[in-house]
């Protein structure tokens, strides 16, 4: 598996999320859904519309097989409800285009990923940015370690450090500013 990084700037998430939307409402949410949950992409594309259609997610995490409960914030409530007014509740989120009936593979949405990098000329981007531009974002906002571990499922704070690239940060910066 490659090492992905966040998006860490703001801006180029908005910029992303209008390529995206041009091309494809799908597509769009499923990268929205992405870094408003911080779920895996495989229990992204397992969501059906039911399983969003209240205030809360609940579900078994197919990695860790972990119970988990996430409270569904108002942007991606709003969006949600946007993207899937003319749904039905048994209807995967994300539904392939084969008509199968199907939710989209990981390989396309990693293409879809791979294909906004290209666009904005980022590097290691994957379908795992999602999650961990989520993270980033929440600890860049809360500034609690502690709390984005636990909504990761992380064992140990170091790990969801370097997870969500922090360390790397850490470590770029004290290159700026170092020198003999």
């Amino acid at each position: 598996m490659n090492f992905v990084q966040p998006i860490r700037e703001k801006e180029t998430i908005e910029a992303i999320k209008e390529y995206l939307m041009k091309r494809s409402h799908r597509n769009y949410m499923m990268f929205v859904f992405g870094i408003n949950t911080g779920l895996r992409i495989q229990d992204i594309l397992k969501m059906r519309v039911k399983d969003v259609s209240g205030d809360h997610l609940f579900m078994n995490e197919m990695k860790t097989g972990k119970r988990k409960i996430i409270e569904i914030n108002p942007t991606l409530k709003r969006e949600i409800k946007r993207y899937a007014s003319s749904m039905k509740e048994e209807d995967f989120l994300f539904p392939s285009r084969q008509g199968d009936g199907d939710p989209i593979k990981r390989d396309m949405a990693y293409k879809i990923m791979k294909a906004a990098a290209k666009k904005f000329k980022l590097k290691d981007i994957g379908t795992h940015t999602l999650r961990k531009t989520f993270g980033y974002h929440m600890y860049q906002m809360k500034k609690d370690i502690t709390l984005v571990q636990k909504l990761l499922n992380h064992s140990d704070k170091a790990i969801t450090m370097r997870y969500i690239g922090l360390d790397q940060d850490a470590m770029n910066e004290a290159m700026r500013g170092f020198g003999l």
